[in-house]
């Protein structure tokens, strides 16, 4: 029988973002469209990831099933009758664990696309649970065939999906297929601040890009001097301290660690065969700089001194000022209570002074008698 399929497609499923690949003889698929797959739990809905391209393009070992067809009405209708029945399925799951103290944690339900097979996934902090109880307590409550399958915490995080520290999505849902062991000696090999929260991705695991750049450094670093190097200088012996991968540089240190220096690689590995000579900092004549504006220094100073701290003969100076200034404002508002030169008959304004106390009257046999 001639196979007529001529494309193939990336397609994923409703909880994780991995692609897989399947033959089709179609090509006018477009993004999040459903289709129906066969998998070995029985058929599913998938979603389209990746569009059409010609299958002499797949670069791939393994044959490519192909697509049963596009999702039907029915089959959507299926699909969100599974989805909410998983969701029954998953409550009763929960409350069985609670029921029976098991350490477990639920991550998802997903019942295939005929609804007699649910796959419940879980994550648990020891290595192995007996659930053999569980499922006699959950079994008759729910329908079709229940599997519970565990995850590795790295398999949670590529289920879940979420976003590193370097702003993109984690690797593991874009393009990292399998996970590789990360040891603390490739963060040490990248001298690295050995801080195990900052170095932990999502899953509470090393970060996998630990392993990205691991081999680079460990080639770039056979180019730099051992770390204790002895350069010496016209003021002393300095050691090589540190050095930066990047940049090229290297930082020296003396004896007592509180003067630093730093230059090139090629700088330090002439100085310790003996060959560096000092360069000569020459003025370009087209550097630029800024003009001279002739500005004078001026020893104006002002009356209030917030934020400065002047000597205490101008302190003295600013207090005898500010004592003045308030003498002048006090014989001023005086002379406006008198009326200001005005007629002495005049009554006095019945205003006090706000810093005026009432007091009682002393004499308590003077009390005016309430009428």
């Amino acid at each position: 029988m001639e196979n007529k399929n001529a494309y193939y497609i990336g397609v994923h499923y409703q909880n994780s973002e991995k692609p897989y690949c399947f033959s089709t003889e179609y090509d006018d698929f477009k993004l999040d469209d459903m289709v129906v797959v066969d998998t070995p739990n029985g058929t599913e809905i998938a979603f389209v990831c990746l569009l059409a391209k010609p299958l002499s393009a797949y670069g791939g070992k393994l044959a490519l099933k192909p697509i049963l067809r596009k999702a039907t009405k029915s089959d959507i209708s299926n699909f969100k009758y599974n989805a909410q029945s998983a969701e029954r399925a998953i409550g009763i799951t929960q409350d069985g664990i609670a029921k029976l103290n098991l350490p477990m944690n639920i991550i998802s339900g997903v019942y295939n696309l005929e609804g007699n097979h649910i796959t419940i996934t879980y994550t648990t902090p020891e290595k192995r649970v007996d659930f053999r109880e569980l499922l006699k307590l959950i079994t008759p409550h729910i329908e079709g065939r229940v599997e519970l399958r565990q995850i590795a915490p790295r398999d949670k995080a590529k289920m879940i999906g979420g976003l590193g520290l370097c702003g993109m999505p984690i690797c593991c849902t874009t393009f990292l297929e399998a996970f590789e062991g990360i040891s603390i000696s490739r963060a040490k090999n990248q001298m690295l601040t050995v801080n195990i929260p900052k170095l932990s991705g999502q899953c509470g695991k090393l970060k996998c890009c630990l392993a990205f750049e691991d081999d680079t450094y460990t080639i770039e670093k056979k180019d730099f001097p051992r770390l204790g190097t002895i350069v010496k200088f016209d003021e002393g012996e300095y050691k090589i301290d540190s050095f930066n991968i990047i940049s090229r540089t290297v930082r020296l240190a003396n004896a007592t660690h509180d003067d630093f220096k730093t230059y090139p690689l090629e700088d330090v590995k002439a100085m310790i065969d003996g060959t560096y000579k000092k360069k000569e900092t020459v003025k370009n004549e087209n550097e630029f700089s800024l003009p001279d504006f002739h500005i004078a220094e001026t020893h104006t100073r002002d009356v209030s001194y917030g934020g400065m701290n002047p000597d205490k003969q101008d302190r003295t100076h600013y207090h005898d000022a500010a004592k003045k200034e308030n003498g002048n404002r006090h014989h001023r508002k005086n002379h406006a209570n008198r009326g200001g030169g005005r007629n002495d008959q005049q009554p006095q304004s019945n205003s006090r002074p706000r810093h005026h106390r009432y007091r009682g009257q002393r004499n308590k046999g003077n009390k005016p008698e309430n009428k």
